[in-house]
């Protein structure tokens, strides 16, 4: 088995600084590691070789200084390094990047591409799907386990979806990105350290790959950034007094509803990131497209919020809303996106197209785009998203912004996509140089429109025959425990940490849970022991979250979980320790034992429902 890496060396998010004059990184003494997804990848390429044989390369492209990343993987492992380094890579997107990777790897054989889920700075999970698309090979993303039969050529994962887990196959070769938990962490010796100085590490310079040097970096991207804007987070950092349990979470409670409209109409912050929308001539309608997914039985709330978002931005420039919807026995769908704003829709209907899976879908969106030339293409940033958005920008070689938390328009009429990064505390506004403009777009960023079933629009249909099968089969799938409303969804969520001191203890809070319609969300910590499953998880490596109200029970604020819920709009911290982190990061403080301020708040709370309810 010969395995390829890639990785990228990131610097440590937390230590990172903004400078608000030149509005860059200040980067200088800031340390760099590798990224962990990354490393998880290379850990289990090691495992594989250890039971398959072979060999494992690293490789990555970066600046000379990368090379001390590539120095930490054969530490841990790797046999040997590849240095993509060469100042004609400078400032590459990630198609550009994708396309240099793909250029070396089409000269190294190899079994099997494994890349991290997403890097950990950019937030960006695109360059191993584009590479897949450019390569020619089945994808697995975010998959945390995963198994190689070398003398079937197969390879079998678990993968992670929104709603539970899929178990796949797919031939080798192939390319798998690799969730947190698809190997154990660990940390090289001393001795490991030294050994790996004596192993190969080469570097590759860009007239090795091609001539044209116009395919790579700043000159070969699609994307390009046209600004860097910090978020300024602030919090009230108030802690609720009272001389008992009682009387604190009285308080809270009257705050919260009183001040802030829980269980009535939230009165809540206006966005970070307004989008401009602002009549711009153009000499032809630009025709705004949204990919709706289907999911659970009716359209994901995600869709609705981006034809919002369509309609706004296809009226600023005379243009019009088209849906694209794909699946299988998915027509009885259309009226519901009709009534959101949708004026025409495509759809595919085929049982073919159940369960999702990437090629197919690929293929008739691609062509489709090709076939109607829309202006923009909008996508869930969803795990169908984030599948099916890069192979599809990577066929059609154009620019792809992904999870975007604003759109907009500059004067020059450009899409505007605001991509967040460094755990959200920097957001990029970024324009595509290529057509269509494509972008993916986190739930729960944009406000849902008003239904309007009056609504009347086309339907066309796309074709599906001739569609090749796809290289990967769902074998098993299992839906998650649902403990809770969706995390995109809901208005409250509640978060889960160690304090709680096991995961018994979590059933305590389901009546306030309950009362308030919550999703719950969880820590790193807590999922790495087993209390709850890694869809709960929120933070650097897990997902961020957009509520109107977070109550962080027995968190105690790592930076790696609080960047994951900047942009709720309240949060609300119980914790016994009042020298706790959580509490600079929050609105309103209770110090205490959750054990006690729950059951009292969920009192509180729920004869302030009652109330509400009365006097409507």
């Amino acid at each position: 088995m010969r395995i390829v890496v890639c990785i990228k060396q990131v610097p440590v998010v937390a230590a990172l600084q903004f400078d608000p004059d030149t509005k860059t990184l200040k980067r200088e003494g800031v340390p760099n590691e590798v990224s962990s997804f990354d490393v998880r990848a290379l850990l289990k390429a090691v495992e594989i070789r250890a039971a398959a044989g072979g060999e494992v390369i690293v490789v990555t492209m970066g600046p000379p200084q990368a090379r001390d990343a590539l120095v930490d993987c054969l530490a841990l492992g790797a046999d040997r390094a590849i240095h993509l380094c060469d100042r004609a890579f400078a400032g590459a997107d990630t198609l550009a990047t994708a396309r240099t990777l793909a250029l070396l790897l089409a000269r190294e054989p190899f079994d099997l591409i494994l890349c991290g889920r997403n890097s950990v700075d950019a937030e960006t999970g695109q360059v191993g799907p584009e590479i897949a698309e450019i390569l020619d090979l089945p994808q697995v993303v975010g998959a945390h386990t995963l198994s190689v039969d070398p003398s079937r050529r197969v390879l079998t994962a678990e993968r992670q979806t929104d709603t539970g887990f899929e178990t796949v196959t797919a031939p080798l070769p192939a390319l798998v990105t690799a969730a947190e938990d698809l190997s154990p962490e660990r940390f090289p010796s001393k001795a490991d350290r030294e050994a790996a100085k004596a192993k190969p590490c080469i570097e590759v310079h860009a007239a090795e790959l091609a001539v044209d040097p116009s395919q790579f970096g700043q000159a070969g991207s699609p994307t390009e950034v046209v600004g860097l804007e910090v978020v300024q987070t602030t919090r009230l950092q108030r802690l609720v007094s009272g001389a008992t349990v009682d009387e604190a979470t009285a308080e809270l409670t009257r705050v919260l509803t009183a001040e802030h409209g829980l269980f009535g109409e939230w009165r809540v912050r206006a966005p970070s990131h307004p989008a401009l929308f602002r009549p711009v001539e153009s000499p032809t309608p630009r025709e705004v497209w949204v990919v709706a997914e289907a999911w659970r039985g009716t359209i994901r709330p995600v869709s609705l919020e981006l034809l919002g978002r369509a309609h706004q931005l296809a009226t600023a420039t005379g243009g019009r809303v088209s849906a694209v919807l794909l699946g299988r026995n998915v027509t009885p769908y259309i009226a519901t996106l009709v009534a959101y704003g949708a004026e025409r829709v495509l759809v595919a209907d085929d049982p073919a197209l159940d369960p999702f899976l990437t090629e197919p879908y690929t293929a008739i969106l691609a062509d489709a785009i090709q076939a109607y030339g829309p202006a923009t293409v909008l996508i869930p940033s969803t795990s169908f998203g984030r599948d099916l958005a890069p192979r599809v920008a990577a066929r059609l070689q154009i620019g792809l912004t992904g999870d975007c938390i604003d759109l907009g328009l500059d004067e020059r009429g450009r899409l505007l996509q605001y991509k967040p990064a460094f755990g959200g505390s920097i957001v990029a506004p970024i324009v595509s140089r290529t057509s269509p403009e494509m972008a993916t777009i986190r739930p729960g960023m944009l406000p849902t429109p008003s239904p309007d079933p009056a609504r009347t629009a086309t339907v066309e249909h796309l074709p599906t025959s001739g569609i090749a099968a796809s290289r990967v089969r769902v074998v098993d799938s299992r839906p998650a425990a649902e403990l809770g409303t969706d995390l995109d969804e809901a208005d409250v969520v509640i978060g889960i940490g160690k304090g709680l001191g096991s995961a018994d203890r979590i059933a305590a809070l389901q009546p306030l849970i309950h009362l308030l319609a919550a999703a719950i969300c969880t820590t790193r910590d807590v999922t790495d022991e087993g209390w709850l499953p890694k869809h709960y998880q929120v933070g650097l490596t897990g997902r961020a979250i957009a509520p109107k109200l977070y109550i962080a029970v027995g968190i105690r604020g790592a930076f790696e979980h609080t960047v994951g819920v900047r942009r709720a709009e309240v949060i609300v911290a119980i914790n016994k320790n009042p020298k706790a982190l959580i509490f600079k990061a929050a609105d309103y403080g209770l110090v205490g034992d959750y054990a006690e301020v729950v059951p009292a708040l969920h009192r509180h709370l729920a004869a302030a429902r009652a109330a509400s309810q009365t006097e409507r």
